[in-house]
């Protein structure tokens, strides 16, 4: 068995795409706007109309799905493949597959520039110096491969020590920011920020513990203004300011009593962050409780907690009115929709099998 194998199992073809009968394009813009919910341990992608909170179709056969981005105009949908080391590119029209395009190793997240010219990839785990899986389990090696949206080719590789799980393009496009928290000798627990115009790394921070899921604030002028980053191993987020290119504060969650704790999911007890698009409020999984905890910005005085029926708090993602909130609820296999000004849950919506990353997409 090769290491590939091993890391991965055995590979699935693309089949194809089913969906229940739903208009995806009505002429309001508010009624284009779709969830889309990716299922780690499945092999679809379900839509979730948030004006019903009701699941309208499904995209079929997406093997391991990881991470999930669409164009501005959502005109294309990309999404990372485990189980197949490739990103697959959609038509957001016809929901049909365009291409397959291979990736230089194993993929977590995935961002695109606001122009959607390029899509940055986290590579966790490549193989090109590595001929046993226990050393790739030891000492994994990754980077960010950089996709070319005009011709769909894989253009280039940056390689980085550790491997890299999450990456977030910010807002202006000029930077990317992923995190090195995959291990490695020396330790790797690196903010690696890449400047996109000469695509290299522009400047590293070393963090411990290593950056996780992040979200990014900006100035009023439009440049990057602060990184909210996960502690990967706590309870707790890290701020950094992006023009000083350093740590700034650290935000615990409140603490639980022991009898309150019920963690669902390793590795991190908290998983999932998110910025409303207004920046008034910063939205922070748990999986101590299965809660979402919200934070004013940019003082980060604490605002409450929404406590969910579904259990595993694993990504979640904002509308872009900034009043709901869909998070993802991996050891339940369904989503939680919470109002946002009142911290409650409004609805729980069945999914596939691990939901994890999500995206709000606007249908073309």
């Amino acid at each position: 068995m090769t290491k590939k194998q091993l890391c991965l199992g055995s590979l699935t073809a693309l089949a194809g795409i089913a969906l229940c009968a739903a208009s995806f394009s009505p002429t309001a813009a508010q009624g284009k706007l779709r969830i889309l919910q990716t299922n780690s341990a499945g092999d679809n992608i379900h839509i979730i109309d948030p004006a019903t909170n009701k699941v309208v179709g499904q995209i079929k056969d997406i093997e391991a799905p990881h991470g999930i981005v669409a164009a501005p105009d959502g005109s294309r949908i990309y999404v990372s493949e485990e189980a197949h080391d490739t990103v697959t590119v959609f038509d957001g029209k016809t929901l049909q597959p365009i291409k397959r395009i291979p990736l230089s190793g194993n993929p977590n997240l995935i961002d695109i520039t606001p122009d959607g010219r390029w899509v940055y990839v986290a590579i966790a785990l490549t193989y090109n110096d590595l001929s046993e899986f226990p050393q790739v389990k030891a000492n994994p090696s990754g980077g960010v491969d950089i996709i070319d949206t005009a011709s769909l080719e894989n253009v280039k590789t940056i390689p980085l020590r550790g491997g890299i799980h999450d990456l977030n393009v910010t807002p202006d496009g000029k930077y990317v920011i992923a995190g090195s928290s995959r291990g490695a000798k020396p330790p790797a627990n690196l903010m690696n920020v890449i400047d996109t115009n000469t695509k290299a790394v522009a400047w590293s921070l070393v963090m411990n513990p290593a950056p996780s899921p992040m979200a990014v604030s900006s100035n009023p002028e439009g440049s990057t203004k602060m990184i909210y980053a996960q502690n990967g191993g706590t309870n707790a987020f890290s701020v950094i300011d992006f023009k000083e290119q350093k740590k700034v504060n650290e935000i615990t969650l409140p603490e639980l009593p022991a009898d309150k704790q019920v963690r669902r999911g390793p590795p991190a007890p908290s998983h999932g962050i998110a910025l409303t698009p207004d920046q008034k409020t910063l939205l922070i999984n748990s999986r101590l409780n299965s809660a979402v905890y919200a934070y004013s910005v940019p003082d980060l005085k604490y605002l409450g907690v929404a406590q969910l029926s579904g259990k595993g708090a694993g990504w979640l993602t904002i509308t872009p009115d900034s009043k709901t909130a869909y998070i993802a609820n991996e050891h339940t296999n369904n989503v939680s929709a919470v109002d946002i000004p009142s911290l409650k849950e409004v609805a729980v919506i069945p999914v596939g099998y691990a939901p994890a990353r999500n995206i709000a997409w606007m249908a073309p």
